[in-house]
């Protein structure tokens, strides 16, 4: 979401919160699962489902008085359910997330991240959860109304995210962020005129900024997908049994409509 990412700045430090339900923890766990829990899958920590994820990433993981929350979050709180364990997140950079290494330390990653056939190759994947293409969004006063258009001009993108491939691809030299946040505070300041990145997290972002509009939309068929380590298929069986449930009893789209409004696909 696939959405600085720039040169790794350094690997994120996970901050505790009492988080109620949800708890942001450092990582702590070893390459191995440790335990079997009375699901029956085994975890990196016993008894808790360990989840990797970047924040903030606004509106999929970010924390808000205290907590961690998001659509990313709703999900990982359902998969805690089914499997018994209680839900503990960790803060990762993106890049560690999409190139598998969180896995490591994680029995999950949720932080929208795009399915593509160079992550197939060092993780697994759910079924994916949602559609997400890619977006240009400028300011006004920019001038930027296609992509053509932001050639020469400041534009920026998440480190090691779609939309900064998709950008490097179109001949964009654009600046790097390492996560979203920083990207649309540099928007907002006017520091860069356009980003480009995914447009459910862009589009949220500047859903209440006048200054600030959706210019151009790339259908690229970007799907997202839950991150599993490669050939853990009874984690990746129980996460596809949560994302059925909750998308035959309309869990999901509840999910969809508070995070995304009604009109989000």
């Amino acid at each position: 979401m696939q959405i600085s990412r720039s040169v790794l700045s350094g690997t994120k430090i996970a901050a505790v919160l009492a988080a109620g339900a949800l708890a942001l923890t450092a990582c702590g766990g070893s390459s191995t699962p440790a335990a079997t829990n009375e699901s029956g899958i085994a975890l990196i920590n016993a008894g808790k489902l360990t989840v990797c994820s970047d924040v903030p990433y606004e509106p999929f993981e970010f924390q808000k008085d205290g907590k961690i929350v998001g659509f990313d979050m709703d999900i990982a709180a359902e998969i805690a359910k089914d499997v018994k364990a209680e839900l503990n997140v960790v803060d990762s950079s993106f890049e560690a997330i999409e190139t598998g290494t969180a896995l490591t330390g994680c029995d999950v990653s949720i932080s929208s991240i795009s399915i593509t056939d160079v992550r197939k190759n060092v993780m697994d994947f759910s079924t994916p959860y949602l559609d997400d293409d890619l977006t240009l969004v400028a300011t006004s006063a920019s001038g930027i109304t296609n992509l053509d258009g932001a050639k020469g001009k400041k534009v920026g993108v998440q480190q090691a995210t779609t939309g900064a491939q998709y950008a490097k691809d179109k001949g964009i030299d654009a600046q790097q962020f390492e996560d979203t946040g920083l990207l649309v505070q540099a928007l907002k300041a006017g520091t860069i005129e356009a980003a480009v990145g995914n447009q459910s997290v862009l589009g949220y972002a500047i859903k209440d900024d006048s200054n600030l509009k959706r210019v151009e939309d790339y259908a690229t068929g970007e799907k997202l997908g839950i991150a599993i380590k490669k050939g853990n298929t009874a984690m990746t069986d129980a996460v596809n049994a949560t994302l059925k449930r909750i998308t035959d009893d309309g869990t999901l789209k509840k999910f969809e409509t508070t995070w995304f409004g009604e009109a989000t696909k």
